[in-house]
């Protein structure tokens, strides 16, 4: 205090400056420390950064961005950006232009283009993703460029790896149908704007299921990483083979005409037929294959349409006796059909999807005086309807077949089963003397079917005795042995057993001695012209006599007039079922007129 009223003015002005250095001072030491922290961190940070001037020269990077470059700072300092950071695209190999120059350029904040990578000063690729902005001061003025980038190398090794597995056959390696159908779409597209022919093929392996069952699927496995690589060897090397499942395969043969696809079809029949796998316990077994052949000009311009001619030819291959190949033509009656099976294979499966599934049913009705009195209720049928969606209801004479092939007739099984389950509970059982249910072979011969039904039946609450199972005698002599325990276990539950379909085709009936069933239903090829045939009226009067030594119930079907029905009744026929005794109604309405 003495000092400032000694001197004055002067020592009031010479106070206010030692206050300025003291605040410059403090002010050098607070931005001092602030560098250092944004030093400390820019090294410490797992991004890599770099900083230029506005012409693009380095300035200055951290030790990540040391590391990726290959570059030191103090080397790089005042260097073009692009010198140090060589960026290219992963796929072209072709350079990538620097964001940084366009950042500078546009005063923007720029992103890294896609699939960028980095290659290093000693060579190393690293892949790089993030972006680069302009610097600027409190005025606006661009002081300069920053990048900051980081390593994504084995995030996107993870991805191709992901990608390719989930586009491509864990067990043989080849494209899998997503992977077919996504190449076929892309090269049928430039066909459509450019021009050019190709050709799709289907293959389909014959005699792999004996493989199969008789070695294992270790060894049905082996076979068909065997058999990919004589496919793979028997097109061109920018051919696309794939697996589609099972022992299905496909082939895309791209700038291919019709003349080159069917020698590669033959040669890979021809390949395939010299070839014998051995099984580990060295038995020799011979696979053939059935192959559909249809090309881009003949089969329409969508993929679905092509891929569909494929298919269809390739069934019409193997159905004409395999080990050959078919070639997709519109004016092929046979390759025409099974491309309606294809169709009706999609409409069951859109039915499944939307329960535009509904049940019909047909009177079944006893004969003979004493059939009639030991016959408690009403007897029928339950037949299935498919409705389109314009609301027609479809016979499943129409699209059982395809349901079949497309390994869809079990689902329908189980609808059916599940809905006339439903139907017959809280009394309405009682109504009937036996409700008929057919099932499909591949139902007979699932086990999980087996378990499906059985868990129906541990539920029901009605006597199971009202219930008949009808398969057809095909079904039961091509899976006698899966049959006859099925059947037998339905029994032991009470559950009636019919034989459809029966004397199709088969000259000898001993299997009846161990396939125990309840009823015979007569075939309708001797039921139609019965009046007028007496060959078929001596193997009804033989089917009926052989039921009775069996102690077994006949069914006459497709009875369409009176005198088959009176002839029937002569020849000692139990049942007779037909149009002209009971037009198939729905099964609701034929509830509500029991009531």
């Amino acid at each position: 205090m003495g000092l400032v009223e000694f001197e004055g003015d002067r020592a009031v002005r010479l106070t206010g400056a030692f206050q300025d250095i003291t605040q410059r001072k403090q002010l050098e030491v607070d931005l001092e420390e602030q560098r250092e922290l944004l030093r400390v961190t820019l090294n410490s940070i797992g991004d890599a950064v770099v900083t230029t001037d506005p012409e693009a020269r380095v300035t200055w990077m951290n030790p990540v961005a040391e590391r990726l470059s290959g570059w030191k700072a103090d080397e790089a300092r005042g260097r073009p950006i692009t010198d140090v950071l060589n960026l290219v695209n992963e796929e072209t190999a072709q350079p990538v232009e620097n964001p940084v120059l366009i950042a500078l350029a546009d005063n923007k904040i720029v992103g890294l283009a896609h699939n960028s990578v980095l290659l290093a000063r000693d060579g190393s690729r690293y892949g790089v993703e993030d972006s680069a902005a302009p610097i600027f001061d409190t005025r606006g003025t661009v002081l300069g460029g920053v990048m900051v980038f980081h390593d994504v190398t084995e995030a996107r090794a993870i991805h191709r790896e992901m990608v390719h597995h989930a586009r491509h056959d864990v067990l043989t390696g080849l494209p899998n149908r997503i992977e077919f159908e996504a190449r076929a779409s892309r090269f049928l597209k430039r066909v459509q704007a450019t021009g050019g022919d190709g050709v799709v093929m289907f293959i389909d392996l014959d005699h792999f299921k004996v493989v199969n069952d008789t070695c294992g699927h270790f060894a049905g496995d082996d076979l068909l990483r065997q058999v990919s690589a004589i496919l793979v060897s028997a097109v061109r090397g920018y051919d696309t083979v794939a697996r589609l499942g099972g022992d299905e395969f496909a082939v895309l043969l791209e700038n291919c005409s019709a003349v080159q696809a069917e020698a590669i079809a033959q040669a890979i029949c021809d390949a395939v037929d010299h070839y014998r796998f051995v099984a580990p316990d060295g038995q020799r077994f011979r696979v053939g294959t059935s192959i559909g052949l249809a090309s881009m000009d003949a089969a329409g311009r969508s993929l679905e349409h092509l891929l569909q001619a494929a298919d269809s030819a390739c069934y019409a291959a193997k159905a004409a006796g395999r080990h050959r190949y078919q070639v997709w033509s519109a004016g092929d009656g046979d390759i025409q059909s099974r491309a309606g099976e294809t169709a009706w294979g999609l409409e069951v499966e859109r039915a499944l999807d939307a329960q535009a599934l509904e049940l019909y049913a047909q009177r079944i009705t006893p004969r003979s005086s004493d059939v009639r009195a030991s016959t408690q209720g009403v007897s029928c049928e339950i037949l299935v309807r498919m409705k389109t969606a314009d609301g027609q209801a479809i016979s499943p004479s129409a699209f059982m077949q395809a349901a079949e092939r497309y390994q869809l007739a079990s689902q329908i099984d189980r609808w059916v089963v599940t809905r006339v389950f439903q139907r017959l509970a809280d009394g309405v059982a009682e109504r009937f003397d036996h409700v008929g249910i057919n099932l499909s072979g591949q139902s007979v011969s699932d086990p999980a079917f087996h378990e499906f039904i059985k868990a129906i039946m541990d539920r029901a609450r009605f006597d199971l005795r009202r219930i008949c199972l009808e398969i057809t005698e095909t079904v039961a002599i091509t899976n006698l042995s899966a049959a006859s325990i099925f059947l037998n276990d339905m029994r032991h539950r009470g559950v009636r057993v019919a034989m459809d379909d029966f004397g199709a085709g088969v000259s000898s009936f001993g299997y009846l001695k161990s396939l125990h069933v309840d009823y015979l239903k007569i075939d309708g090829q001797f039921i139609t012209g019965l009046t007028t045939s007496p060959v078929d009226q001596v193997s009804v009067r033989s089917f009926c006599e052989l039921a009775r030594v069996l102690g077994i119930r006949t069914v006459a079907e497709y009875v369409q007039d009176e005198a088959t029905l009176r002839l029937l009744d002569r020849l000692g026929v139990d049942f007779a079922q037909g149009y002209h005794l009971h037009v198939p109604e729905r099964f609701d309405d034929l509830l509500t007129s029991l009531d």
